[in-house]
């Protein structure tokens, strides 16, 4: 049945303008810094605005150096390549730094994450959720350790914002001698006992990609604390130029370096980052309390112990309140039931009236690329083969997540009445 003429959905109105999941918010300031690049003819990797953004958000994150990229996966890749030179020297011509080696990765995350392994030569096995913050389950990456106790290199993510347990999984890195690639780009601005994500581990990356919570339209920075690391990483990034009159080349780099342009709105945007935060937390805390009557939770975080920025606010729809509900690998089948949904239903009705939801991204080791490469839950060794996710029979925590879940539209410019209309919508798929 068509969404606009389902008798559940009489007397809504499709929305005039887009709700989009997550959009850029722009205030003004960037457009200021833009201008001064054009004006100076600073167009391209060199410029006051690329100095001026590293050392802002060094000094937001609390850490001394910050470089900045062309994007989020160019600092995941330079980071990854560098935790494998120090790990195990460097790599020989033709070669990864990670060449043959196993990499525990987030297995709940976006493939961007996981990709740079991959460049370096690394083989990537994916350690599965746990529900308390939908992140890296330290129990299962214990495990991992286990079974493959050679490995030395951890990457995870903190997802949608939310920050990883980071003092369990950093003890159990610590005991087996590993280093931590902390993906923060979907996480800039949140916190775990008082310390930014991104600097948590032995090198962080956050990202400006255009749907992040702030913006410079793409982009990214590695953060790090020792000059040594940060000067690599410049060099690498600019085609590891040498100091020399000509263009000397004395090992393999990258055209990696933000442009002034970008930095100019990066910029612009870094003094806005705690409104950004602020506006996110709210539009999270008016869901969870217009959705509190139906049979769905929200996307949960360590309380104690932290504060997410809230980039995305997700719903999981309770295993007993699931409508029939299959996907396949490019497809996707449910049944409307009175009293029940399911994430296609609510993803589906959303679009009809013209705001952008997601599915919960989906799980690594589920993806046709990577399903011969290893995966672990806190059980010990688990399965990457199946093809078809039929919501309520997964075991495994992050196929279950992905089979019951859906991200909202999370938007710094939905407006409160925009917000409150989505919510009815949700309700309405449960009559």
């Amino acid at each position: 049945m068509d969404i606009l003429t389902d008798p559940r959905f009489s007397g809504i109105k499709k929305f005039e303008r887009k709700v989009w999941l997550s959009s850029p918010s722009m205030h003004g300031d960037e457009q200021r810094w833009v201008d001064e690049a054009i004006q100076t003819n600073w167009v391209s990797t060199v410029g006051a605005n690329i100095t001026a953004a590293e050392q802002q958000m060094a000094a937001f994150l609390d850490i001394p150096y910050a470089v900045a990229l062309a994007s989020g996966t160019a600092a995941l890749h330079l980071a990854v390549r560098l935790a494998g030179e120090k790990l195990y020297g460097q790599a020989p011509a033709g070669h990864g730094t990670l060449e043959g080696r196993k990499v525990f990765v987030s297995d709940m995350t976006f493939a961007a994450t996981d990709n740079p392994v991959c460049y370096e030569g690394g083989e990537p096995v994916f350690i599965d959720t746990e529900r308390e913050t939908w992140n890296m389950d330290p129990a299962a990456l214990e495990e991992a350790f286990r079974l493959y106790p050679d490995t030395r290199l951890i990457v995870l993510a903190h997802l949608y914002g939310t920050p990883c347990r980071m003092d369990e999984i950093r003890q159990i890195a610590d005991a087996h001698q590993a280093l931590i690639v902390e993906d923060a780009a979907e996480s800039l601005g949140a916190v775990y006992k008082g310390r930014q994500t991104g600097t948590l581990g032995d090198l962080g990356v956050i990202s400006f990609n255009g749907n992040k919570i702030i913006t410079g339209s793409s982009g990214g920075m590695l953060v790090c604390r020792d000059k040594e690391d940060a000067d690599r990483i410049r060099k690498w990034s600019t085609q590891s130029r040498e100091a020399a009159p000509w263009y000397q080349h004395e090992e393999l780099g990258y055209n990696y370096r933000m442009s002034n342009i970008i930095a100019g709105i990066v910029r612009g945007q870094i003094p806005y980052l705690p409104e950004h935060l602020a506006r996110k937390q709210d539009i999270y805390e008016r869901y969870r309390a217009g959705l509190a009557d139906l049979p769905v939770t929200l996307n949960p975080w360590d309380e104690k112990n932290s504060l997410p920025n809230f980039w995305l606010t997700c719903l999981l729809i309770d295993p007993e309140a699931m409508a029939p509900f299959v996907r396949s690998e490019s497809d996707q089948l449910w049944t409307s039931v009175p009293g029940k949904s399911s994430p296609g239903e609510i993803l589906q009705a959303l679009a009809a009236f013209g705001a952008e939801g997601r599915p919960i991204w989906k799980p690594l080791h589920l993806q046709p690329f990577y399903r011969s490469q290893g995966y672990i839950t806190r059980s010990g060794a688990g399965r990457g083969q199946t093809n078809a996710y039929i919501a309520g029979s997964c075991s495994d925590v992050g196929a279950d997540i992905f089979s019951r879940g859906l991200c909202l539209p999370s938007d710094h410019k939905m407006t409160e009445a925009q917000q409150d209309t989505v919510i009815e919508i949700i309700h309405r798929c449960f009559r």
